[in-house]
């Protein structure tokens, strides 16, 4: 019997064999989210442009604090003011330009104005609420780095810096198929017969391909048979960057894709030392990549979200990013130490300032509620027990989708 292969080796090997497939491309800036950058972003702009003020007040010299000011202008935001006279102060609102002259802006709760006449009521310190030019972003600053994937604030980001279009990767075509004739798709049928069931992987990873920006090519249900199995590999290698399939991948007489692939193309890995997920391939189906994942849906989610994930955002120009591993306490008992690593569906909250980990009742992988009910993944290493109260790692799993 063949070693199982431990996870980080498993990791290593397949970013081994991932290299940046996706095109670079212009991308107009309200589509950018979840795209990710081809090249550096310099800024042309300094932000603020001008030095501005925070609050509204008052520009006045410091120097002049103690004498009563005449208020000689008004600035308002999207305005300018002109150069700032001797014994004078300046009616300001927030975001508007200081002007020339003035070095720092007084709180109006802080200042009295009578007859005409303004009078401080605090100390002021050169540079009191101003913002300086550049403050946020100074011109020619790296602003987002190649590699990033937007985010909606890094969209703002550089529409304060007048970018309109954004040099992105183009989407990466990833193609998505099914195996099992024990599969009906949802709404394909009023009932399911005896043996039967819903074809949840399908959407899961549709779902978890979105989250990454690619672009999924559906290639259905396959039915059972060697033949039928080749004609769909070999056409979704031809589509696609990678083709991912769930099930068949398995020692069962029906589970076929193992078997074709190796003859299509070539079979690099086959079993992980990972609970749930042990049944996984990668290779490749003539000179496209492939991702055999098993056929039970939560280890679906998991060999995605630890093997696939990281491929495919090396592969998009992304730098793939390791979860944080957070430290919690269990609340719960593994009383059977097991020889795999094991990532267990689990609840994470804040118990008297401590994260505090709790397991979903039902750990088998084939029971995807498990997942939605969770929102972190207990990292259990192999050969150990926990006990309420033990000490263990946390990987969150809206870090693992994105």
């Amino acid at each position: 019997m063949a070693a199982l292969t431990p996870l980080q080796e498993a990791l290593e090997l397949i970013l081994s064999e991932a290299t940046v497939l996706a095109e670079a491309e212009s991308c107009v800036l309200k589509d950018a989210a979840g795209r990710v950058l081809a090249q550096d972003i310099i800024s042309q702009h300094a932000v603020p442009g001008d030095d501005n003020s925070a609050m509204d007040g008052y520009a006045v010299r410091a120097a002049e604090s103690g004498q009563a000011l005449q208020v000689s202008q008004r600035i308002a935001a999207g305005s300018a003011g002109t150069e700032l006279a001797a014994g004078t102060a300046a009616r300001i609102f927030t975001g508007a330009p200081v002007p020339p002259g003035a070095d720092a802006v007084v709180m109006q709760e802080n200042c009295l104005l009578e007859d005409g006449l303004l009078t401080l009521q605090k100390p002021v310190v050169v540079g009191e609420n101003i913002r300086p030019r550049g403050q946020d972003i100074a011109v020619g600053s790296t602003v987002l780095s190649a590699g990033r994937r937007l985010q909606p604030e890094d969209l703002g980001v550089l529409a304060s810096i007048g970018v309109a279009e954004v040099p992105v990767r183009s989407r990466l075509k990833v193609a998505v198929l099914s195996t099992g004739d024990e599969l009906v798709e949802p709404g394909q049928q009023a009932a399911l017969k005896t043996g039967q069931i819903f074809n949840s992987n399908r959407y899961t990873l549709q779902g978890l391909l979105n989250n990454l920006g690619c672009e999924v090519l559906d290639f259905g249900l396959v039915v059972d048979t060697p033949q039928a199995t080749a004609d769909v590999l070999s056409r979704a290698a031809a589509a696609a960057d990678c083709v991912i399939s769930t099930g068949g991948v398995s020692v069962g007489e029906e589970d076929h894709v193992k078997s074709q692939v190796e003859k299509l193309g070539a079979l690099n890995l086959w079993k992980l030392q990972v609970k749930p997920g042990k049944p996984l391939a990668f290779g490749r189906v003539a000179q496209t990549a492939f991702f055999g994942l098993p056929g039970n849906p939560a280890a679906v989610f998991v060999t995605f979200a630890l093997l696939v994930r990281p491929w495919l955002q090396r592969c998009q120009g992304a730098t793939p990013t390791e979860p944080l591993r957070l430290p919690a306490l269990a609340d719960f008992t593994v009383g059977r130490a097991g020889s795999r690593l094991e990532f267990l569906r689990s609840r994470v909250q804040v118990r008297d300032g401590k994260l505090v980990a709790s397991l979903h009742p039902n750990q088998s992988s084939g029971v995807l509620s498990s997942v939605s009910w969770a929102n972190a993944l207990a990292v259990i290493p192999p050969h150990t027990t926990i006990e309420p109260g033990d000490s263990l790692e946390v990987l969150l799993l809206d870090q693992l989708i994105r």
